[in-house]
């Protein structure tokens, strides 16, 4: 199974377009992805969910990251790195478990022009951690706003060209 991770909690994040974008384009490969944002994480998750912790309401978020095989992180730029709330949630789920020997792959994006780069890059450190597997083909969205059409689709060509790439090296990874 895979899942799209959505990693802000932001409502209406340009993050969750860009997910979509990547569902859709998988779902147009014969690929069926569910999506999560991290919007629906618990609200008290850090009182609930941490140290052996577990709430009725994040083991079914649980549920899924067990029955998930491959994940596609989509990230924006926090502060020079990755959204806590995506830490909060690496760090709620079971270890070593729940990540172990599964597959990923990563997708920064930002307002900027790096498109997260240094995000990505911690990112995978952890994932190296939690020994998921990371595709080595990670992108990086700059300047998001002029990437996204009012529809949330890719528009820029070559932004278009390096996300199929990504897309069909997921799907044979």
């Amino acid at each position: 199974m895979v899942t799209i991770i959505a990693a802000t909690n932001r409502p209406n994040s340009n993050t969750l377009k860009v997910a979509k974008y990547y569902q859709q384009q998988l779902k147009l490969k014969g690929v069926e992805a569910g999506l999560f944002s991290l919007e629906h994480l618990p609200i008290d998750v850090l009182n609930t969910d941490m140290y052996g912790k577990r709430s009725a309401e994040f083991q079914k978020i649980q549920d899924l990251i067990n029955e998930t095989t491959k994940f596609l992180f989509i990230m924006p730029e926090y502060n020079g790195s990755y959204p806590g709330v995506l830490k909060v949630l690496i760090d709620a789920c079971n270890f070593p478990d729940s990540f172990y020997d599964k597959k990923a792959a990563l997708v920064g994006v930002s307002s900027g022009k790096y498109g997260n780069i240094r995000g990505v890059d911690h990112f995978t450190g952890v994932c190296h951690y939690v020994h998921l597997n990371v595709l080595p083909l990670r992108l990086h969205i700059p300047n998001i706003k002029s990437e996204l059409d009012a529809n949330g689709n890719l528009i820029q060509p070559d932004t278009i060209k390096f996300t199929n790439e990504q897309i069909d090296k997921f799907i044979k990874f």
